[in-house]
């Protein structure tokens, strides 16, 4: 497979709306002894605190919440189209009770310190800056808390966290 190179920022072009929502992406977060991944199709790129940003929300219930928390570094992954199965597989299934990347038959590697996924075409490694809960007292429009915090997912709030990109590197 060929090795991943660095992309300057100022040649970084993505749409993120069709990026994220529709082709998805993976966090990825934990080390050397234990890692996990989930698709994600909420966040973004930006600029926060003078530095350029990805955001990315997770579920409490999550299980890659744990290590998010745990570890200071974690990475967005993205893929070619062929990954989509592996991407809806990650989205459903949990760390917790299975070898999701054996399964998948993906590989977790290592670069600097932070957890990646080897098979991804587009890698942004993230150094975690802050963990933001979000609570339903703090929404301002009534159709968010029955469309995405009801049923099974009541109380099911989501952290937002903001890490700095620390590279970007591509295939």
């Amino acid at each position: 497979m060929h090795q991943f190179q660095p992309i300057p920022s100022e040649f970084f072009e993505i749409n993120p709306f069709t990026k994220l929502a529709d082709e998805w992406m993976m966090v990825v977060a934990g080390n050397q002894e234990k890692a996990n991944a989930l698709t994600a199709s909420w966040g973004g790129f930006g600029v926060l605190w003078g530095k350029k940003v990805a955001y990315i929300f997770i579920r409490k219930s999550r299980y890659t919440k744990e290590f998010i928390d745990k570890e200071e570094y974690f990475s967005c992954c993205f893929f070619e189209k062929k990954y989509k199965a592996a991407l809806q597989y990650f989205g459903t299934a949990t760390g917790r009770k299975e070898d999701k990347f054996k399964i998948a038959n993906l590989t977790v590697n290592f670069r600097g310190g932070f957890p990646y996924i080897d098979e991804g075409n587009l890698l942004i490694p993230c150094r975690k800056l802050a963990a933001v809960p979000i609570d339903g007292q703090h929404f301002l429009d009534p159709e968010i808390m029955p469309k995405w915090y009801s049923g099974k997912e009541e109380n099911n709030f989501h952290t937002m966290y903001v890490g700095e990109v620390l590279d970007i590197l591509a295939r």
